[in-house]
């Protein structure tokens, strides 16, 4: 079995540009070729959410060598519909549980 190849969390925040409305960003985010450009070929959608006043949430996974690529993209794209942060994360799950089976177990 080959090995799986090395990839990173990125957790972006799009925050909506509130200067504008909804037909201005969409405006924007068309001229851009957004849809089509983003998220960058060769990485994955894992989460994209809309949080009510604030705006999307984008969860993405990808090769450590494409977040150059990401970061061009929403400086080429999104910035003028969005105010962007970008955050490498990581999936807690495996670890809570890991933290929750040891306390129960006594531990801390």
């Amino acid at each position: 079995m080959a090995d799986k190849p090395e990839t990173m969390l990125l957790t972006v925040l799009l925050k909506h540009d509130q200067t504008m409305n909804l037909d201005q960003i969409q405006a924007h985010l068309k001229k851009a070729d957004w849809w089509e450009r983003f998220p960058v070929e060769g990485s994955r959608v894992v989460s994209w959410t809309v949080a009510m006043g604030l705006g999307q949430i984008v969860t993405l996974e990808l090769p450590p060598a494409l977040l150059p690529l990401v970061n061009v993209e929403l400086e080429r794209s999104a910035w003028g519909a969005y105010r962007t942060e970008c955050y490498p994360t990581y999936d807690f799950v495996p670890v809570r549980e890991r933290i929750r089976e040891r306390v129960k177990n006594g531990g801390q």
